[in-house]
């Protein structure tokens, strides 16, 4: 069962990527990301508030948030930090950079993850599954090679290295999930409506430095209908993804594998809307990630 919540929680991310990029397009990148989390965090308020006045409604539909110790906000509130510096990043690079470069980098996430999996919680991968990652690491490597083909260094070029960090990061935050759902028994809900307001909090004290004080970046940010529908999207796959994790035979490394299909949606229907280049070469690659995730599931 914790295999189909994961593919469930990847459509949705797929359909997150690409509302993001339209977005971030000629846009101010940090009240973008500050309205797509505000978002979110008012799709999960009715459900902290039916549980403040509500309990036992809340408790039989399966959203109750439940009221938690100081020491568990501390830990959410770490999370908020990496996810809020793993955003920061990613926005920055995928406003200047194909969604079918950014996406495909993204993808070495899982690799990540594999290896935090085994060392951190001592999670057995097959050799098949050994050769699945390489596969994807490969893939990515040719996915560099097309993009030097639209003027994208990928040694030089500040914006990969952006998105590598962002990619480092969320796989931290990925390992870092399975602490917060498995060890300390935090339900999806009460995880995501804590998690959006500490991030909140963070982007507000990084808008006031960098944002709020120049006109001119104010009035350089358009509003558009993507903004919410990415916090929504987001809230829905991070739902399926905890909900997976709450079985105690979950693997991580798994999940994080089968979140990478969202690739399909980002890369193929990407390529359509935003009329990218080089599509039917990042075929190729894409079929490499595809047979690596295939690899890792199936073996």
């Amino acid at each position: 069962m914790w295999m189909y919540l994961g593919l469930l929680s990847a459509l949705f991310l797929g359909l997150h990527n690409l509302c993001k990029k339209h977005a971030v397009q000629g846009n101010e990148v940090f009240p973008v990301l500050l309205g797509t989390i505000t978002s979110g965090f008012f799709l999960l308020l009715p459900f902290y508030l039916g549980s403040q006045y509500l309990p036992e409604y809340t408790r039989e539909i399966g959203f109750f948030v439940e009221d938690i110790p100081w020491i568990t906000h501390g830990y959410i509130f770490i999370k908020s930090l990496i996810m809020a510096a793993s955003w920061i990043l990613a926005y920055q690079a995928l406003k200047h950079l194909p969604i079918t470069i950014v996406t495909p980098i993204r993808s070495a996430g899982p690799f990540f993850t594999f290896l935090g999996a085994v060392f951190i919680y001592q999670e057995k991968p097959t050799g098949w599954q050994w050769i699945g990652f390489f596969v994807i690491i490969f893939s990515i490597f040719l996915y560099s090679r097309i993009g030097k083909k639209e003027g994208i260094l990928f040694k030089k070029n500040k914006w990969i290295f952006a998105i590598i960090g962002a990619t480092f990061l969320g796989a931290s935050s990925g390992l870092y999930d399975k602490f917060l759902i498995q060890n300390l028994g935090l339900n999806p809900q009460t995880l995501q409506f804590w998690f959006c307001w500490y991030t909140i909090l963070i982007l507000l004290v990084i808008f006031s430095l960098n944002w709020f004080p120049y006109k001119e970046k104010r009035k350089a940010f358009k509003f558009r209908w993507s903004i919410p529908a990415v916090g929504i999207f987001l809230q829905t796959a991070d739902y399926f993804y905890f909900k997976a994790l709450q079985d105690p035979e979950s693997l991580i490394m798994l999940l994080s594998a089968i979140k990478r299909s969202q690739i399909l949606i980002a890369v193929i229907a990407g390529g359509l809307i935003f009329k990218e280049k080089n599509k039917r070469k990042k075929l190729i690659p894409l079929i490499g990630i595809l047979i690596g995730v295939a690899f890792i599931l199936y073996t």
